[in-house]
């Protein structure tokens, strides 16, 4: 198939479960909401070695933020549920807590299969001196810090997502490649609950389960999508790519990850040099979630 003169290759995406909360952190400028927001989903790219994905899903006005401040509402996911709440715990503590001005509130609201007790737990961090206050009909608490409060919602919810929508921008060059990457994870910024946590949205380093030749390595190169292995592998990458990006997509649920797949492949084929689109998968025996290119594509 094609779209736009580009071929989109008769592959799909294998995704699978993830554990995923979603809250907003507001601060008194957008600027330090955003500095609270990139600290809080730092080392979050793939679980293969980061303790957890996250990602920013969207900015929220001051005008929609129960404490009227401005505010980005992050998403942190992670195969485990115990797991997911310890990475709460602490990304919450060391980076939202200590950054200034902040608070947190959740935003999963009636989506959420079940709520944790995050903020109930970071409210010891008062010694004793924390209080138990209402902010437009939500229990915080209020912890007294150097610079004033530091505002949590007590209870912060959680549900199962997907993880794992992917696809393959490849093009004549490096160049066409990037910029197709990049105006892909554009548009998927503007899919509600659907994030991009590779650095920038993007995947530079695909990766395989295993090793051909490390025992000891859980995840390698993808020899076979590596263009400067072309002459020394069986390689799948068409002679007229030269370059390749992947886009790794986690979300609230399965029609997130769809929309944000083919909203990011609608805006990557428009750039001039994007030649193929791709996805990955290991033939059905990683996740439960088989999104194929053919389908999002006549949808």
């Amino acid at each position: 198939m094609k779209i736009d003169g580009v071929t989109v290759e008769d592959s799909f995406a294998e995704a699978f479960d993830i554990f995923v909360s979603k809250f907003l952190i507001t601060a008194a400028t957008k600027k330090f909401a955003m500095i609270a927001a990139e600290e809080t989903v730092g080392f979050g790219s793939s679980v293969i070695m980061c303790p957890a994905e996250a990602g920013i899903d969207r900015y929220v006005p001051p005008s929609e933020t129960p404490d009227g401040r401005p505010g980005y509402v992050v998403m942190v996911c992670h195969p485990k549920k115990d797991e997911l709440e310890h990475q709460l715990l602490e990304r919450i503590g060391q980076c939202v807590l200590t950054a200034p001005t902040t608070a947190v509130f959740d935003d999963m609201g009636s989506d959420a299969d079940e709520k944790l007790k995050i903020g109930f737990k970071l409210k010891f961090f008062g010694d004793g001196y924390e209080k138990e206050a209402n902010m437009s009909g939500r229990k915080v608490y209020s912890i007294p810090i150097m610079s004033g409060e530091f505002v949590i919602e007590g209870e912060l919810g959680i549900k199962k997502g997907v993880a794992g929508g992917n696809f393959f921008v490849m093009a004549e060059n490096q160049t066409a490649a990037l910029v197709g990457a990049e105006v892909a994870v554009d548009a998927i910024g503007n899919v509600e609950g659907a994030i991009t946590p590779f650095p920038g949205g993007i995947v530079a380093s695909g990766s395989k389960v295993g090793s051909n030749k490390y025992k000891f390595m859980s995840a390698t190169t993808n020899e076979k999508f590596c263009p400067t292995l072309c002459d020394q592998v069986k390689s799948e990458i068409p002679s007229d790519v030269k370059g390749i990006y992947e886009i790794v997509i986690d979300g609230v649920g399965e029609n997130a990850v769809k929309e944000a797949m083919k909203v990011g492949i609608a805006a990557a084929v428009k750039v001039s040099g994007v030649k193929r689109i791709y996805a990955a998968n290991y033939g059905g025996t990683l996740g439960a979630y088989q999104i194929w290119l053919k389908d999002l594509i006549r949808e």
